[in-house]
């Protein structure tokens, strides 16, 4: 395994987590950008990986992003170092080729062609390093569609997706970035996978990851709907749902709640807890079988009912007696979550960009535990170039050829 030496200001700051590392004394440098592969750098700098984000010596684009993506640097950048490169530069493309052969995982997501005519895609990289680990995140994996650009929309649109979230004739892609991070996770697991084979062959190897099949895996279960029924998976809006209550009601005074009852025995405690012996006591209702058949008029029976209580008070009555139910809750709501600031699952970091540049904010954690421990922050989302003296001096620059360097503008 590669590491380079810590940094002083590294070694002289305390530890900001004191979470498992099982993945410390790796290194892994990433030409990313976006979403899909700096997914794939955070899910292993979280896990302890020294992870060194490659930018441009302008700066990632997505560090000034408007909009919905705002928040990608800040969000999957956390736990990493930065280095800005012109790899259009003999100078800058002999660091970037030195800094990527030293890692253990190299991962990339630009289009096909484009790390090859640099010398960095796997075939040259691997020639000075065998052991290395090399994660391609593309659109498509090798097939008819490789060359055609991909983003989370198009494949979401392509892969049934959309198709699924969308009302009939109104295909809506889901509110997150889903293939992109699932994608990237995907990425992460093969190098993991890869890196326990080189442990025992001393050999790395090529691992791709594509944004279309990783939205067929995710439509999967509705492509194995129509193979098990021989019917086609309606929308879900539209769907034929396996329980008759497992919905969203609109409650007293606006508001909203999702309220599920999936079995028979909570059937009953429903019936029981709302005072609905007359649904309880009826044949016709008896099972969940046919209280799905009975959905046209029962689903309209319970709105009428549910409407003369609060989303809140029905909230109370379902967790007390541990009914399936939610709040509509919107994402900037997920800050105050009780549950969340109880299990640890914000973490701070100081924003490195923007207008709220030097500010913190709170960041959402993996959803794992190790040792009874979140996977916490250890770095902030870096500056640009923020650690390029440190990880130029650990490949053996002097300072003469760093000062050279950024005199040149072959790095930032």
């Amino acid at each position: 395994m590669t590491s380079a030496a810590p940094s002083a200001e590294a070694a002289a700051a305390p530890a900001r987590t004191s979470a498992p590392q099982p993945l410390a004394g790796l290194r892994v440098v990433e030409f990313t950008h976006m979403v899909m592969g700096p997914t794939c750098g955070m899910v292993l700098a979280d896990l302890g990986a020294e992870v060194i984000k490659v930018e441009p010596v302008e700066g990632d684009r997505t560090r000034h992003l408007l909009g919905a993506g705002a928040g990608f640097f800040a969000m999957f950048n956390r736990n990493k170092k930065s280095i800005g490169i012109d790899l259009r530069r003999s100078e800058g493309l002999e660091v970037a080729i030195r800094l990527a052969s030293s890692a253990d995982v190299v991962a990339q997501n630009f289009k096909p062609g484009v790390m090859a005519r640099y010398g960095l895609d796997y075939a040259a990289l691997s020639r000075l390093n065998e052991r290395l680990v090399y994660v391609n995140h593309t659109g498509f994996l090798p097939g008819p569609y490789e060359h055609r650009t991909a983003l989370d929309e198009v494949v979401q649109m392509m892969g049934g997706l959309a198709y699924m979230t969308g009302r009939p004739g109104d295909p809506l892609r889901a509110g997150s970035s889903v293939n992109d991070i699932m994608g990237g996770m995907f990425g992460a697991i093969g190098a993991m996978a890869a890196l326990m084979q080189r442990a025992a062959t001393g050999r790395g190897q090529e691992v791709d990851s594509a944004l279309f099949e990783n939205n067929v895996f995710l439509v999967g279960q509705h492509m194995m709907q129509y193979a098990v029924t021989g019917q086609p998976a309606a929308p879900m809006p539209d769907r034929i749902s396996s329980w008759a209550v497992y919905d969203v009601f609109g409650v007293k005074d606006g508001g909203q709640i999702f309220l599920a009852v999936v079995s028979d025995a909570q059937w009953a405690t429903f019936c029981g807890a709302m005072g609905y012996a007359d649904l309880q006591a009826d044949p016709q209702l008896a099972t969940n079988n046919d209280r799905v058949r009975a959905r046209a008029t029962l689903l309209p029976e319970l709105r009428r009912r549910l409407a003369a209580h609060t989303a809140d008070a029905l909230a109370a009555i379902f967790e007390r007696h541990g009914l399936p139910f939610a709040p509509i809750a919107r994402p900037e709501q997920l800050f105050d979550d009780p549950h969340l600031n109880a299990t640890g699952g914000l973490a701070d970091v100081t924003l490195p960009d923007g207008e709220r540049a030097g500010s913190t904010a709170r960041v959402a954690l993996m959803p794992l535990r190790m040792d009874g421990q979140r996977m916490g922050v250890r770095l902030d989302p870096p500056r640009l170039g923020q650690h390029t003296q440190e990880l130029l001096a650990g490949l053996g620059y002097t300072p003469q050829a760093i000062a050279a360097l950024h005199q040149a503008a072959a790095v930032a």
